[in-house]
């Protein structure tokens, strides 16, 4: 198969799939002097923007042809000048796919058990049940339906499920985000991720998208139908099943996992678990530190959510081109390096979307960004954030990071007015070390309401005077952004996991052979791709021990 890339698509041209295979195939038959009967199959690999001229801004695709069977590849190659090839290369035409069905004489007796239901845990769960071992995946959350009216109901009446809600329940914090599937990794699983996605119902656009996204008005069917394929392949899936205690062999090895569900308790014995628990998970990881894990301290960040108006980020971004239905809500990603070696930056950015309320634990303020599919909501935001490193938490106790969330999340609750409202202020008055008393023309999203305050009080130094001067540094990256009414909301403490459940190459938790720490809580993941991923590459290695 050939792969062309660097094919200029004008933004009228290409609104549609159908469209830029137009453009696709115009371009294939112009470069490498084909007709139409010689291309058997074309297929759009990818399509993304170039914004760097405002007055110019286009779409850039890539095409995979699949020759007529009596052409041969490199006969049509050399038909190609020399100096036009760089955009040409040749691809493997297989598509990954789940691991075939382990023998049934050796998975005789083993049940594997993945704990939790987030995308490491869902992913790791299918392929296991594709490979016929018929996992046991117990989620302490709801399933979609129910989830999703447990995180309605806090909104309405302020009442907080702890077990379900924006951070807990099936498709883990991601369900509830923007969706998006942009990686800066390369992996061979990422095609299997997207298109099992994808037949779960998912966009299409996502197999070519290069920032591509499904929102949170689709992801809780996505979810439930990959589910619905793990039962199918015989597993199991149990949700409002928590697991409370771990029972381990002399040799480290987990025997039993203790769980709860629906008022009961029950000893479940198992030689292999997937710890895929999120980090919001907190009794986990003291759990683990209970029964003598291996957890270290990582780099992980806090800090706030931004919001501007989205019209003036698609002005900023793609100049008069803004507006134009085939670019829809412009996104942006920003970092700033700066004289105190520290830097400040951006991550989950929403386009057309909102601040959500992410608390898991009562008596706490957690917000996160999420945005439907069709991103058409008035404001833009993101998480504005600062790392806090281990050597900036005090003592040695790897849990020390959790703390120091839990504690700020308790202290946004209580500026907020002790009702889940959440602490806000303006960025002119957040820069000029003032507190906020009325909002400007970008209203905030967060659905419980804000109390204007001032952030200072919430966030530990460091991050405070690191926002306060990046801030500025990033509005000369991106004309704008330090507004003086832009919104700052807090907190922001759920981005990443404080701590590592240390694993060792083959993806074993250290000194506990058959426990495989997994995805974003154990450290090893940093969003819906990476923790997916990541939840194929344990499963492969639960795996690779069963043969």
């Amino acid at each position: 198969m050939l792969e062309l890339s660097q094919i200029r698509a004008d933004l009228d041209a290409s609104t549609t799939e159908a469209s830029c295979l137009s453009v696709c195939r115009t371009a294939a038959k112009r470069l490498l002097k084909l007709s139409d009967a010689d291309i058997a199959r074309i297929e759009l690999h990818r399509k993304s923007v170039d914004a760097r001229k405002k007055h110019d801004v286009h779409f850039v695709l890539s095409a995979r042809i699949e020759l007529a069977e009596h052409l041969d590849e490199q006969s049509i190659l050399s038909r190609v000048p020399a100096d036009r090839r760089k955009n040409i290369r040749t691809v493997d035409a297989a598509a990954p796919a789940f691991p075939a069905p382990v023998a049934p004489s050796r998975t005789s007796g083993v049940q594997p058990v993945v704990v939790g239901a987030g995308c490491a845990g869902l992913f790791a769960a299918l392929t296991l049940a594709h490979a016929g071992l018929k996992p046991l995946l117990i989620e302490r959350g709801d399933d979609a339906i129910r989830r999703t009216e447990s995180i309605e109901r806090f909104v309405r009446t302020r009442t907080l499920d702890p077990e379900s809600n924006i951070q807990f329940g099936l498709g883990g914090a991601g369900t509830f985000s923007d969706g998006k599937l942009n990686t800066g990794t390369k992996n061979p699983a990422h095609r299997l991720i997207l298109q099992t996605m994808v037949d779960a119902g998912a966009p299409r656009e996502i197999l070519w998208d290069a920032k591509p996204h499904v929102g949170s008005d689709i992801l809780p069917a996505v979810v439930t139908h990959i589910v619905d394929d793990i039962r199918a392949h015989g597993g199991e899936v149990r949700f409002r099943c928590r697991m409370v205690d771990i029972e381990r062999a002399v040799d480290g090895s987990p025997r039993a996992l203790t769980v709860e569900q629906n008022g009961k308790t029950e000893r479940i014995a198992t030689s292999q678990v997937i710890l895929a628990c999120g980090h919001s998970a907190r009794d986990v990881f003291e759990l683990l530190r209970r029964r003598g894990f291996a957890l270290e301290r990582k780099t992980f960040a806090m800090g706030v959510r931004i919001e501007h108006l989205q019209a003036d980020i698609d002005r900023v971004q793609y100049g008069r081109a803004a507006g134009h239905p085939a670019l829809g809500a412009a996104p942006y990603k920003l970092v700033a390096h700066l004289p105190n070696d520290r830097n400040v930056f951006t991550f989950c950015m929403c386009p057309g979307g909102e601040v959500v309320a992410a608390a898991s634990e009562p008596g706490g303020v957690v917000v996160n960004g999420a945005s439907l599919y069709a991103r058409s909501e008035r404001n833009a935001n993101a998480a504005l954030l600062v790392n806090v490193n281990p050597a900036d938490l005090p003592g040695t106790d790897p849990l020390a990071g959790i703390e120091l969330q839990r504690s700020c999340e308790r202290r946004a609750f209580e500026l907020g007015g002790g009702d889940y409202h959440a602490p806000a202020q303006l960025v002119e008055d957040f820069l000029a070390a003032r507190t906020s008393t009325t909002g400007g023309r970008v209203e905030p999203t967060y659905p419980l309401g804000v109390t204007w305050t001032s952030l200072d009080e919430v966030l530990p130094a460091h991050i405070v005077d690191t926002l306060r001067a990046g801030i500025p540094a990033l509005g000369r990256r991106l004309r704008g952004y330090d507004a003086p009414d832009a919104v700052l909301t807090g907190v922001e403490t759920r981005s990443s996991s404080p701590v590592t459940v240390v694993r060792d190459r083959t993806c074993v938790a250290i000194g506990a052979p058959g426990l495989y720490p997994c995805g974003e809580g154990a450290g090893y993941a940093g969003g819906i791709m990476s923790a997916a991923t990541d939840g194929i590459r344990c499963a492969e290695a639960l795996l690779a021990h069963v043969k």
